[in-house]
C-alpha cells in the first residue's frame, strides 16, 4: 500500500517560505520571466 499524497492548500506553511518571500522580485531575471511566453 503507498502512503497518501498530502493534498497542498494555498495557505501558509508554518516552516516553509513562498518563492516570491525568498527572490527579489525586481530582479532582472524576475522581470524577464514575466515577459516570457512560457505557453509558446
Amino acid at each position: 500500500m503507498r502512503p497518501k499524497k498530502h493534498k497542498t492548500t494555498g495557505s501558509n506553511d508554518l516552516f516553509r517560505a513562498r518563492l516570491d518571500q525568498i527572490i527579489n522580485m525586481k530582479h532582472e531575471l524576475v522581470l524577464l520571466a514575466g515577459k516570457v511566453d512560457w505557453d509558446w
